[in-house]
């Protein structure tokens, strides 16, 4: 599927986005032609991790997440990591920014720990999800259904588990980014 002419933002946090969370859904979304945005928290290079806890590569961050909006793009990524997670739904913007794409309707994947700013943003109820195990108890106490299964798709909304459901997750954002907005997403918001 291509995703010629969509510009799709990337979230990534500084020292907590786990990296192949991070490499693995830009790359495919790379790959299948759409323009990809790193939105940081700050200027710079965001350095990411592997395992939560060990030093792994520094990317350069696009835009920060001031001077973005949810109208600027197709589609978010919110990778996990739960340090970098943490940091991003601690983060008024961030939350701000996520929310705008239920409410636009446009198209959202999140894996592992990144459910955390959908749960803080509002937009879990009604919703059925999944995550790192240890978020289900947030999920449902915000109103989502958790399942534990490789890739759920609900809405224009893509949330997997962990790194390992990684090919599975790649290639459903890739489909759902194709498919545009989802009506009923916004309805979900």
């Amino acid at each position: 599927m291509s995703l010629q002419g969509k510009t799709i933002a990337i979230l990534i946090a500084p020292r907590g986005t786990e990296e192949p969370e991070f490499t693995k859904p830009r790359d495919a979304l790379l790959a299948a032609g759409a323009t990809v945005t790193v939105v940081g928290l700050e200027a710079g290079e965001a350095e990411t991790v592997n395992n939560d806890l060990d030093p792994a590569g520094k990317y350069p961050v696009d835009k920060v997440i001031d001077g973005v909006s949810a109208s600027d793009f197709d589609g978010l990524i919110i990778p996990g990591g739960s340090v970098g997670a943490d940091k991003l739904r601690g983060s008024e913007a961030v939350v701000g920014f996520v929310r705008d794409f239920f409410q636009q309707a446009k198209p959202v994947g999140v894996i592992c720990h990144g459910p955390w700013t959908l749960v803080e943003a509002d937009v879990v109820k009604g919703r059925k999800l999944t995550s790192f195990p240890t978020v289900k108890t947030d999920i449902r106490n915000a109103g989502g259904e958790w399942v534990d299964a490789e890739v759920v798709v609900d809405k224009g909304l893509v949330t997997s588990r962990n790194p390992k459901d990684l090919p599975a997750f790649c290639a459903k954002i890739v489909e759902e980014f194709a498919e545009g907005r989802h009506p009923d997403q916004a309805r979900s918001a």
